[in-house]
């Protein structure tokens, strides 16, 4: 007999797996993870089962095992359908006699009497998780002062962010959308909303695109017909500011997968760029460019409201072979600038061997962003560097981690 919401569960059960056994991210392993799981509804239900589990992991863990008298190992397939059940229950507001149906199936040939009577102690108590995820010990320690902050930032998955291909259009299309504005050229509606039913997408108005990503195009200001460089561009968001701002854009991007879809939103925005598949390691412009913008592979630690998996996966050894890697970005990125025109170098992420010690060690003349150039809430730090994280701006729906830095040459 079909049970209606088991497919998602097990979807869900193959996509914690995934994360937290074999370190892939929840985009990675979907492909494989939602097999069989028919209609859209039902994939999404297991990204979100999966999602808020890991967002909420430590603290689900913490219920598990203040129910059970001898602890179960991390990796012990109990605990996962346990974790996933209570998210359930205290995420997704899933009714406890639904929660067993769907969840208990998960163990066949398994310890159900087990999850049963954890789950069954554990309703019976009726706990509340606390008012922000608890981080891992060693994710704490690298966040520093901010980490509860951050936290905080993380209870709730983000709102949806537009970025105008015309800014003037603001208040507009604010307006038409229902949604607010933090920014010019920034429209925030809130999280579920489907894409491309809005208004303007079809014709193009907009795309979509987190207010803290769209901060490091903003900083170069308005092209007025010269030259950049958006080095690793994909999947475009930055290469259509540029190119909506005035610039002549070339976007260098290694994955051709990734570069068809920025030729799509392309496309649908009216917007031109020289599209240029290549590695930024060993490519060679014919000649320097009048700004770069390098948007550098990272960890991507500062999407962790929309990529909780970043909470689990990400280590000292990722965080240093990609600091590795922006370091060497950077050094060929610097040598492709005009004298007179401008580098600016992004993160999204919140380490700062992989922003503040990489700023550091650029040797063009800074060139301070400032507060005028920021939205309202955000401000540069003394070395005239910007550094988000998901803390702040909560009232306002929160914004993603980066740091960003710009130089002249």
């Amino acid at each position: 007999m079909d049970i209606p919401g088991l497919p998602a569960r097990k979807a869900a059960l193959r996509l914690l797996d995934a994360v937290l056994r074999r370190g892939e991210t929840l985009d990675q392993a979907a492909n494989g993870a939602l097999q069989g799981v028919r209609g859209q509804a039902d994939k999404a239900l297991a990204r979100a089962l999966a999602g808020e589990t890991l967002r909420w992991l430590n603290d689900l863990d913490a219920l598990i095992d203040s129910a059970t008298r001898q602890v179960l190992p991390d990796d012990a397939k109990p605990r996962s359908v346990l974790r996933l059940m209570l998210a359930g229950w205290l995420r997704l507001e899933t009714p406890p006699h639904a929660v067993i149906a769907t969840g208990l199936p998960l163990l066949a040939g398994g310890p159900r009497r087990l999850a049963h009577g954890v789950f069954s102690t554990l309703v019976k108590r009726g706990p509340k998780l606390p008012h922000a995820p608890t981080l891992a010990a060693d994710v704490a320690q690298r966040w520093g002062e901010r980490g509860g902050a951050i936290a905080a930032g993380l209870a709730e998955p983000p709102p949806l962010d537009l970025t105008l291909r015309d800014p003037a259009a603001t208040a507009l299309w604010s307006e038409r959308l229902g949604g607010v504005s933090l920014a010019l050229g920034h429209v925030r509606l809130p999280r579920g909303t489907a894409v491309e039913d809005l208004e303007g997408f079809a014709e193009g108005a907009w795309w979509v695109q987190d207010l803290a990503a769209s901060l490091p195009a903003r900083l170069l200001g308005q092209g007025e017909g010269r030259t950049v460089l958006d080095l690793c561009a994909a999947p475009g968001g930055k290469t259509l500011q540029l190119a909506a701002a005035g610039w002549k854009v070339t976007a260098l991007d290694s994955s051709a997968k990734r570069l068809e879809r920025m030729k799509a939103n392309l496309t649908r925005t009216g917007l031109v760029a020289e599209i240029v598949c290549g590695d930024a390691l060993t490519w060679e412009p014919v000649a320097p460019f009048d700004a770069v913008l390098l948007d550098a592979p990272c960890t991507a630690t500062g999407t962790a409201r929309r990529h909780p998996d970043v909470l689990h996966r990400i280590g000292p050894r990722q965080i240093a072979e990609m600091a590795d890697l922006q370091a060497a970005l950077l050094e060929r990125a610097a040598r492709w600038v005009r004298p007179g025109g401008q580098l600016v170098y992004a993160t999204c992420s919140l380490e700062r061997a992989e922003g503040e010690e990489r700023a550091s060690a650029v040797g063009l003349t800074p060139q301070p962003i400032t507060h005028s150039e920021l939205p309202t809430g955000l401000a540069p730090g003394p070395e005239g560097w910007v550094r988000s994280d998901p803390g702040m701006l909560r009232e306002a729906g929160g914004l993603d981690g980066f740091f960003i830095a710009r130089w002249r040459a």
